[in-house]
């Protein structure tokens, strides 16, 4: 992530309720460093995260930290772990936090990228769905 979007997005305050905008910036942080405490402590409690490449297509709160240990060891680790751009932001009429992000994870001449639409709410990050870049085969 660039670092002057992760810095608008990024705001802790220990010990206080934490904004939509809050969550976003501790989710995108994780996702940048690797970091899976940081990722676990900003998801809502319903929290589900949509992946084509997994079994079911669909990981709950309580599987992410199995399926994030296997993607960091079938991607590679790297610091930084992964690189956000492009972060567009909106409410809908919900009143939460929706977000659109380009990411790519690269090195050792292989770059996988995508793009993300995360949904936060005031428990945490509820959702995101991604999808990967790829050339179709010929």
């Amino acid at each position: 992530m660039q670092r002057g979007v992760l810095r608008h997005l990024h705001f802790y305050r220990e010990g206080s309720m934490k904004t939509l905008e809050e969550y976003l910036g501790e989710y995108a942080e994780g996702w940048t460093k690797g970091n899976l405490p940081l990722i676990f402590g900003a998801l809502a409690p319903d929290y589900v995260l949509d992946d084509p490449n997994t079994e079911t297509g669909k990981v709950p709160k309580e599987a992410f930290p199995g399926y994030f240990k296997a993607f960091k060891e079938r991607v590679g680790s790297r610091n930084p772990f992964m690189r956000i751009d492009n972060v567009v932001t909106s409410k809908n009429d919900r009143g939460e936090l929706v977000a659109w992000c380009w990411w790519s994870i690269g090195g050792n001449g292989t770059t996988i990228e995508g793009s993300g639409f995360i949904t936060v709410g005031k428990e945490g990050v509820l959702s995101e769905r991604i999808a990967y870049y790829t050339k179709l085969p010929s």
